[in-house]
């Protein structure tokens, strides 16, 4: 009996460099993420153990990206800091396998193991846009927007 190998992250490297910055979900979805090149430059510039970027591999090939946050000032004002799923590309061909899931679920566990009780996620409010995905999940609606954005929480 052969076990499939499990999906899995890596930490950005030159040797993955091209492959993460090569994933591209559907046409009608990139308006609402950012490609991954934005979001490793935004990685660049935070404070070193803000963002989390890693691309989610399975049996060898790169199928997603995501990038985490943690501990960030939510507020700008040092009143509220929170953790969350700051990005998720699923490469166009690679979605409905549960990539996604996996995504969530392994962000969820680092905010966990660094003793997080919550995870964060936020999404543009559109017809193609990833609202049903993360309310399946259990992500509830906060009532809040962030620069336009809904924004859900997952208890863990």
């Amino acid at each position: 009996m052969t076990t499939t190998p499990a999906p899995r992250l890596e930490e950005i490297t030159p040797r993955n460099f091209d492959a993460a910055t090569g994933i591209r979900v559907r046409p009608e979805q990139e308006l609402g993420v950012a490609p991954v090149m934005k979001s490793l430059a935004q990685a660049y510039v935070h404070p070193a153990g803000v963002a989390w970027p890693r691309l989610i591999v399975d049996g060898g090939r790169p199928v997603g990206f995501l990038m985490a946050f943690f501990d960030i000032d939510w507020k700008l004002d040092g009143t509220r800091h929170r953790s969350g799923l700051w990005r998720l590309n699923i490469a166009a061909g690679e979605q409905g396998r549960g990539y996604g899931r996996f995504a969530v679920e392994s962000v969820a566990a680092e905010i966990r193991r660094r003793g997080g009780r919550q995870l964060y996620v936020t999404w543009h409010p559109e017809p193609h846009g990833p609202q049903e995905f993360y309310l399946k999940l259990g992500f509830r609606d906060t009532g809040e927007l962030s620069e336009g954005e809904t924004v859900g929480v997952l208890d863990l």
